[in-house]
């Protein structure tokens, strides 16, 4: 694994917009100046070898995750995610009933010598999908095209819609996301996912989650032509679901209409998850040592809130590299994991975005950064793999 740099195709600001990515707030360079959030003017190499390597360990640490889930689930640690109490009878029914997940990216630290350390599990609304699956294809597709690139995103996307589609109460899936969202990326992701759904042959309507009614007497959720909806995708974290006024009635309308992603990824989507799993796991080449609520035998830890998103309200403890983010997550409490850095390329620190479509590894993106943590500094670069 090796970080090069190369000459941004002309236009390159134009190429992207008219393939969908018009959104992404500037990332930083080391020296604190804005970067482009896209940034093909450097990209990262791995060889064929490991990324067979990586694939391999994401669908185990994917398997893992299920495990967890089920040990949660049958031993009732809810309270461990702080989640509240109404809710866990109706995560462990949709656990049982198998309700349909789609999709999710596991946050890796990976360094091309040690096997893939897991850092976090984006279960319920990972972004950075466009980017990952069509945005880096075309870009290699232009500067290298006798080279590979581990994304069989798309194909996958579609072949999923396929097999769940078989499932779903109707052909007609409805696809969300918040008007609040000011960057237009979680409106372009969904539409994303609408056309994938679209080319595997469902019918699918897009609206945003604000849009979404309630019928009291049929007592089920409505579009805007009032008719009954099924099935909705939502990029919308299910721990902000259930806060809000519609949240009860999104939750105990459970199957009549079913949610994508499903209710019981509530517990992949918090990361008090990594303390279950090093406990089932203890050791595992795969995991860093993690405790939920407390540092346990750790003297150097990252402590994040189990809810937290983009790096926020994180706080390193280990000499020399003492930091800590702002923010307004940690209510909920913490979790401690183990310290090991990304290892750093060139000056800049990447984290590796290993997706999983259904139960099969299916694609990466890398977003690297200046600093020790991930944040929405972070710059998304290409990769790709040399013909042997």
């Amino acid at each position: 694994m090796r970080r090069e740099t190369g000459t941004p195709r002309p236009g390159w600001e134009k190429i992207v917009a008219e393939q969908g990515l018009v959104f992404g707030t500037p990332a930083r360079y080391a020296t604190g100046q804005a970067r482009p959030y896209w940034d093909e003017s450097v990209h990262y190499v791995l060889e064929m070898d490991e990324v067979l390597s990586v694939e391999a360990d994401v669908e185990l640490l994917h398997s893992m995750c299920l495990d967890a889930v089920d040990h949660v689930v049958t031993t009732e640690r809810y309270a461990e995610f702080g989640l509240p109490e109404w809710v866990w009878p109706h995560i462990a029914e949709s656990w049982r009933r198998g309700d349909p997940h789609l999709y999710g990216r596991f946050d890796l630290r990976y360094d091309g010598g040690s096997p893939a350390k897991l850092l976090e599990y984006n279960a319920d609304t990972p972004t950075s999908l466009l980017e990952a699956a069509l945005i880096q294809w075309y870009w290699k597709t232009d500067v290298h095209p006798d080279d590979d690139q581990w994304n069989s995103l798309h194909e996958q996307l579609v072949d999923r819609w396929r097999a769940v589609g078989a499932s779903l109460p109707s052909k007609e899936v409805h696809f969300s996301w918040s008007g609040a969202d000011p960057t237009g990326e979680d409106h372009l992701t969904v539409t994303y996912l609408q056309e994938t759904a679209a080319e595997a042959g469902l019918d699918t309507v897009g609206l945003a989650i604000e849009e979404i009614g309630w019928d009291p007497l049929l007592e089920r959720f409505v579009d805007l032509e009032e008719a009954p909806m099924n099935t909705v995708v939502k990029l919308y974290p299910w721990e902000w679901v259930i806060d809000e006024e519609f949240g009860r009635n999104a939750v105990t309308s459970l199957p009549q209409t079913q949610w994508v992603e499903p209710l019981w990824k509530m517990l992949l989507s918090n990361k008090a998850i990594l303390g279950v799993l090093w406990e089932n796991y203890p050791g595992h080449p795969n995991l860093l040592p993690a405790f939920n609520d407390q540092p346990g035998l750790l003297t150097e830890y990252v402590r994040k809130p189990k809810l937290g998103r983009e790096g926020a309200n994180v706080r390193i403890v280990a000499p020399g590299y003492e930091t800590e983010t702002g923010g307004v997550y940690g209510e909920e409490g913490f979790v401690y994991q183990a310290f090991d850095p990304l290892p750093e390329f060139g000056g800049y620190r990447p984290a590796l975005g290993a997706w999983i479509v259904g139960d099969n590894a299916a694609g990466l993106g890398i977003r690297e950064t200046s600093g020790l943590v991930t944040d929405d500094g972070a710059a998304f670069v290409p990769h790709r793999i040399p013909q042997s």
